[in-house]
Order: C-alpha cells, then sequence, then structure tokens
C-alpha cells in the first residue's frame, strides 16, 4: 500500500473515533481527486447546468461531514461513498427543478431550445437514478460497481478490494450491470 494511501486510510480511521484533527489533516490529502470526480459528473451535464463543480464539491463535502457514522475501511471506501454523495446532490438538484418547472413556484419562463436540453437531460438523470435503485434492489453489488466505476472513476483492481471480489467478479458484474441498465433505460424511453 503506498504511502498516500495508508495516510489516508489511518486519517479516515481516527476521524470515525471522533479526532476532528484527522479530518483537517485529511482534506488536503482527497481535494484533488474529489475535484476530479466532480468534474467528471459535471461533464455529464447540459451546458446550462445551474450547479458548478466548485459547487457539486462543496455540498457533497459538507455531507461528508454530516456522515461521520460512516464505518470507513479504507480510502477507496470513502471515494465510492464521495462518488455515491455526488450523485445524490445531482439528484436532488434536478428533482428541485422539476418541481420548479412543474409549478412548484408559479413562476412563468419561455423556454428556448437549450432549455429544452436541460430538461431531457435532467430527466435523464432521475430515470438513470431510478433504474439504479432498482439495480440495486436486484443486484445490490452491480450497483454498487456502476456506482464506484461509472460515477467514482474507479478502476476494475479498486473496486475489487473494496467489496473483496475478483477484478474479473468486478469486470462481468460491470457489463451484466451495463446491459441491464441500457434495457431499462431504452425501454423507459419507448414508453
Amino acid at each position: 500500500m503506498s504511502d498516500e494511501r495508508k495516510d489516508i486510510t489511518e486519517l479516515l480511521l481516527d476521524w470515525r473515533k471522533g479526532d476532528s484533527l484527522a479530518l483537517e489533516q485529511l482534506i488536503p490529502l482527497v481535494h484533488g481527486e474529489l475535484r476530479r470526480m466532480a468534474r467528471n459528473y459535471m461533464r455529464r451535464q447540459s451546458p446550462g447546468h445551474t450547479l458548478q463543480t466548485t459547487a457539486l464539491l462543496n455540498e457533497a463535502f459538507l455531507r461528508l461531514v454530516d456522515s461521520n457514522r460512516v464505518n470507513w475501511q479504507d480510502r477507496n471506501h470513502f471515494y465510492a461513498v464521495s462518488a455515491q454523495l455526488m450523485r445524490r446532490v445531482l439528484v436532488d438538484s434536478a428533482r428541485r427543478r422539476n418541481s420548479l418547472k412543474r409549478g412548484g413556484d408559479q413562476v412563468m419562463v419561455t423556454l428556448d431550445d437549450h432549455a429544452d436540453v436541460a430538461v431531457e437531460r435532467q430527466d435523464d438523470l432521475l430515470a438513470l437514478d431510478e433504474a439504479m435503485n432498482r439495480l440495486a434492489e436486484l443486484n445490490r453489488r452491480q450497483s454498487q460497481i456502476v456506482e464506484m466505476r461509472y460515477f467514482g472513476g474507479l478502476n476494475e483492481e479498486e473496486i475489487a478490494e473494496i467489496l473483496g471480489v475478483s477484478s474479473r467478479t468486478v469486470r462481468r458484474d460491470w457489463n451484466l450491470a451495463r446491459a441491464w441498465l441500457f434495457r431499462e433505460l431504452r425501454s423507459k424511453d419507448l414508453q
């Protein structure tokens, strides 16, 4: 295990035990990777998305700090949870925009072509979230693999280490989950 990986894991374990200094030392070590993950998420959003990379990172980090009851295993587990929290932030944001779009704030707005694209993408995000929730009910591990790989940017070896399975199992489950999600999302489009 590299020194940085070991340091992050030790700091996470200390933070879990209530050491607030460990959290202060952890932030600079994980900030770059969390920013990269947030950029990956935002790259998939529409150009006019109101949430920016920094805001996504900050909101996810606030949720991480509030989740001090998590039984951190290691740095990979931390990044997997971070990826899940970033997805939750984006889904919550899309739901808020959808509720407003459907009359939640009672303000009339003229939409142009760009706004339609944004609505389609946020609807896609909500559809993906629903599909991910259904996948989790059917096969929790496959759902976790999609979360960590697609959203979190972790590789097969890192995911295998977190889940305690082989890289081959991760690859197989990744392929099955992708096919299942494709069918699920395509059937929703046909409805």
